[in-house]
């Protein structure tokens, strides 16, 4: 395909195929042709109106899936309509064309694909099947992404990414929580998807992987030193722990009622501003706030329980004074010490 130069995200051909001949069972139809072509769309179109004859609204710049509805349309011209038909699609720049359900198309289509350098595979998969596992893995690789510093770790669950500046302890507080049974999702490089309304996904790099980088030690394997148990490959994004040190002029949160959220790529994530100092337990303090994230996220709130029962002290106008004045106090029962 002879295109000008696009500076739009796209994909090759030939690493649609790789990442997906084993998952759908990917068929050479015509060798290696049109390999290069490029994908600049994670949707997928069926060619059924355009075959038809109707091309005003044909998006060709997708990946072309022919299952049975446009096998069998294919079938029902003579041949020399049927030739004329696929030729007319053929006019357009396409990508690539899948054929399904174990269709094949005629030899001679198949040299016409070739001749325009149109790569041509087959899948036993059924349409839907296929639909959506090479659609999942487009969304994947056109989907917004970026790189942020920080560790990510699965706490009891919960995504938590921890960040803050070089050298504050972002891994030694990930490997501190990763002894204690939480798994490790990356470490320093983290690479943030946004997946569909409102999900962010994040994950390590091909390179880096689980490895981690302590500082006065070094670099460590974490899957090999604490096993597979202690590691995850992606998991969602739902807390940003922001690690500073403790500034005495910066108001901090007493009482979790307000809520701060983080903007990444579009999507608020909850962020708590941690400030740290020597002898800080951060790391039980992170699996607080896991925790906390959980209780919230089935409908218990320890703020607003709190401000809830502090109302209704207030509300009594005597704030339980007996009628001398003085506070009744409430002792347990037979527990004098």
């Amino acid at each position: 395909m002879n295109h000008t130069e696009d500076k739009r995200k796209s994909i090759t051909v030939g690493f649609l195929y790789e990442g997906n001949k084993e998952r759908v069972n990917l068929e050479l139809l015509n060798g290696t042709v049109g390999f290069e072509n490029r994908i600049f769309d994670k949707n997928i179109h069926r060619p059924g109106l355009a075959l038809a004859g109707y091309v005003d609204l044909f998006t060709y710049d997708r990946v072309q899936v022919v299952g049975n509805t446009e096998i069998k349309y294919l079938a029902s011209l003579t041949k020399e309509n049927a030739i004329a038909s696929f030729q007319r699609i053929l006019e357009f720049p396409i990508p690539c064309i899948i054929v399904t359900n174990n269709n094949t198309l005629d030899v001679e289509m198949i040299s016409m694909a070739t001749a325009k350098g149109v790569p041509v595979f087959r899948t036993i998969a059924e349409t839907t099947k296929l639909i959506y596992f090479v659609g999942d893995f487009l969304d994947d690789q056109f989907s917004p992404q970026i790189t942020v510093h920080g560790s990510f770790v699965d706490v009891y669950g919960v995504g938590l990414l921890l960040t803050g500046k070089s050298g504050i302890g972002k891994s030694e507080i990930a490997l501190d929580l990763i002894e204690r049974g939480q798994r490790l999702v990356a470490d320093d490089v983290v690479t943030i998807t946004r997946k569909g309304e409102g999900i962010l996904m994040g994950a390590g790099t091909n390179l880096v992987k689980h490895f981690m980088e302590i500082r006065g030690l070094g670099l460590i394997d974490v899957r090999s030193m604490f096993g597979i148990r202690a590691i995850r490959f992606q998991k969602r994004v739902e807390i940003v722990v922001e690690l500073e040190e403790r500034d005495p002029a910066t108001e901090y949160t007493r009482t979790g009622l307000g809520s701060e959220t983080k903007d990444i790529l579009g999507v608020e994530i909850q962020m708590v501003k941690l400030p740290i100092f020597p002898g800080k337990n951060v790391t039980v303090i992170c699996e607080v706030i896991a925790l906390n994230y959980l209780l919230k996220h089935y409908g218990y709130d320890s703020a607003k329980e709190f401000t809830k029962r502090l109302d209704a002290v207030i509300a009594e106008k005597s704030l339980r004074r007996n009628q001398s004045g003085v506070r009744a106090v409430d002792y347990f029962e037979h527990d004098f010490e």
